[in-house]
């Protein structure tokens, strides 16, 4: 009988279940998508040097699964009390033909258990299905062995997420009980019915109230492009103002939009705009601190699913831009040339030969005058510039013809000096625009008592040293040789470093050679013998390392970034849905004095679309000042633009936002016809 009667309720509220079922089912398909990643084929095949990161990954996911967990239980029995207030008048019906307050909980847990076992079901194989596409997204980046891919299923998966969800559930058939077990009768009735007074702010306080908001965000935004010129507490002090400032703005458009529109007589009394505007005036003024929490969520998920896109976008290019070699060995020596042990010395001493690994090979010795330090070339700077924190650190000079060599094995341009003349190579962002100012006031330097112009006014961006996935050159000169020569005996060696290629385009011999090239390093010279150190750097481990990074990064991006974006959609959409609920009446009315039909949808459009559009609106526009924070981090990661990832993260938004949007109207209109 509750069974029959159950499934009867759940049919006639089908759409009223949209969204908790389109809530449950992305929430379940991006949870077991997120917790399948270590049995999907891109993973089991990917290099061995790639598993610490893997596993590594799998922990910090495992961990974000519990956050993620919480969210969505929050979600469910904040979507749940929706239901039980649409249903209030139901449950009245069914106390006063002289049901219990028992036998209603079990047709909510029998409706709930068929709710979610459907939900979970079709989430898991909407999870399973896309899984398999991450699979390929993680081989692509891995560079794995894809010839192996079959059609994969975790059970570990589908077993934590049932076990989840199933705990979520029980946490909802626990509120409905202890919820309709402390509801009275009268209470259920009245359920729905609310004050039909609009409260109105005062207009000049909101106005001075949205002038400080606008007038704080635009202080913030502006600080953006400083941001690394202050201690790391400043950025808290924006991250604050920013919030408030949100709340001001919201908190006073509420109070001013009614009055603005009010005040726009043909726009006003236009159709049913009145209508329209009073009831979104009414919303927003109901929900100010939700809204402000709601933009700040859409803002923080749009900027980490662009940067995990961007980060995974640029890697690979960034990676053959930087790495143009295939092995680096380095130490900084810091010793008059007398005194130096050269590392070819070292390296010859230890039995250790890397030219038999090598096709081509460049031995790169560095040196500095004691006189030239950074604090010297940004002597008229200002205190804050990054470049001061540099200060204290010897400048690095490279003799043309040394640059040349290495240029010409890295495949790039090489360069020509007057006696008189240097080149200042960065591509440190930050550092680089102090730099670059400096170069553009014609700075001249004194090296060992010589005088150097720049040949150029700014510095050359893509001249580097060394091999990196990142842009981590914070500069170095190029002068003459004979600058150098001239001045030997008060030149200081800073630094040696041989950098080959191995001569084979074939990826499985590079490794064999790479592998036993470092076995024979580990051998004889790792990590310290008799107080010399020496650095080793392949681009094979900086690979390895660049892409487990980018898979990092891209997958905790996207899977607090997507969990963000299915909470904002949800409370959002369960707003929009419980005050058409409690407005049955006010649409009614509207029909009585002859307001047709396609006009009361066009009107509830324009609601639901501008409720959504308010907190999307300012995201955004925080977003593309705070892209650019991201963009400055991320141009030390190798991401040199954002352009193509805020496209990806646009279809992602209209994706799940959008759909919230559409199911939230639909589901609105069947509401507001239910008294038809």
């Amino acid at each position: 009988m509750l069974f029959k009667l159950s499934l009867s309720n759940i049919k006639k509220s089908l759409r009223d279940y949209a969204v908790y079922f389109f809530t449950i089912l992305i929430g379940v398909s991006v949870f077991y998508i997120f917790n399948s990643l270590d049995s999907q084929t891109a993973f089991i095949t990917a290099a061995s040097d790639s598993r610490s990161i893997i596993e590594l990954m799998i922990t910090i996911m495992n961990i974000l699964s519990v956050f993620v967990a919480v969210v969505l239980g929050l979600l469910l029995v904040y979507a749940n009390r929706f239901l039980m207030k649409r249903r209030s008048k139901e449950f009245a019906v069914y106390m006063m033909l002289g049901m219990s307050k028992g036998q209603i909980t079990s047709i909510l847990v029998v409706e709930t258990v068929i709710i979610g076992m459907t939900s979970l079901i079709t989430g898991l194989i909407c999870g399973i299905g896309l899984s398999q596409l991450t699979s390929a997204l993680v081989g692509n980046m891995f560079e794995a062995d894809m010839s192996k891919y079959s059609f994969t299923v975790s059970t570990s998966a589908i077993i934590k997420t049932i076990i989840y969800f199933g705990i979520m559930y029980l946490i909802v058939m626990i509120f409905n009980a202890l919820t309709l077990g402390k509801t009275k009768l009268i209470n259920l009735l009245q359920f729905g019915k609310r004050s039909e007074k609009t409260k109105m702010k005062n207009p000049v306080l909101c106005i001075i109230v949205f002038i400080i908001g606008v007038c704080g965000l635009a202080y913030a935004y502006h600080s953006i492009d400083r941001i690394f010129d202050h201690k790391l507490n400043f950025l808290a002090v924006l991250i604050a103002i920013g919030s408030i400032c949100t709340f001001l703005i919201f908190w006073s458009v509420s109070g001013m939009l009614l009055r603005l529109i009010m005040s726009m007589k043909k726009t006003y009394f236009a159709g049913l705009n009145s209508f329209t505007f009073r009831q979104l005036s009414s919303k927003i003024n109901t929900m100010v601190m939700s809204m402000t929490v709601i933009c700040l969520m859409l803002f923080v998920t749009i900027c980490m699913i662009s940067s995990a896109f961007s980060i995974r976008n640029s890697m690979n290019s960034t990676l053959n831009t930087n790495c143009p070699a295939d092995i680096q060995i380095a130490c900084d020596i810091d010793a008059k040339e007398e005194n130096a042990y050269h590392l070819t010395d070292y390296c010859e001493s230890k039995g250790f030969d890397i030219s038999k690994y090598t096709k081509e090979l460049c031995i790169l010795t560095t040196y500095h005058d004691i006189n030239f330090k950074t604090a010297t070339f940004a002597a008229n700077e200002d205190d804050s510039s990054m470049l001061k924190s540099l200060s204290d650190n010897p400048e690095e000079l490279v003799p043309l013809s040394k640059y040349n060599e290495l240029m010409r094995l890295y495949g790039k341009k090489e360069e020509t000096l007057e006696k008189d003349q240097f080149i200042l190579c960065c591509d440190y962002s930050q550092i680089k625009a102090s730099r670059d100012h400096i170069l553009s006031q014609n700075k001249k330097i004194d090296l060992f008592g010589s005088e150097l112009t720049s040949k150029y006014d700014m510095c050359d961006s893509e001249g580097f040293i060394i091999l990196s996935s990142q842009h981590i050159n914070f500069g170095f000169f190029v002068v003459p040789d004979e600058l150098i020569e001239k001045n030997i005996d008060k030149a200081y060696i800073s630094s040696e470093y041989i950098t080959g290629k191995y001569g084979t385009k074939n990826k499985n011999e590079c490794k064999k050679i790479h592998e036993k090239l470092r076995d024979d390093y580990n051998k004889n010279i790792y990590p310290y013998n008799d107080d010399f150190f020496v650095m080793y750097n392949s681009k094979v481990d900086i690979a390895n390392s660049t892409v487990g990074l980018a898979v990092l990064v891209t997958f905790i991006g996207l899977y607090v970034g997507l969990v963000f974006l299915i909470a904002c959609g949800a409370v959002l959409s369960l707003k929009e849905l419980s005050e058409s609920a409690d407005s049955i009446t006010r649409y009614d009315m509207l029909r009585k004095i002859g307001v047709e039909e396609k006009d009361i949808s066009r009107s509830l459009f324009a609601q639901t679309g501008l409720f959504f559009a308010l907190p999307m609106v300012l995201a955004v526009i925080h977003s593309i000042f705070g892209m650019r924070f991201s963009k400055m981090i991320l141009q030390s990661m190798g991401a040199d633009t954002m352009l193509s990832s805020a496209w990806m993260t646009s279809c992602i938004l209209l994706a799940i936002y959008g759909g919230y949007f559409i199911i939230t109207y639909l589901c609105s209109k069947n509401i507001i016809r239910s008294n038809k």
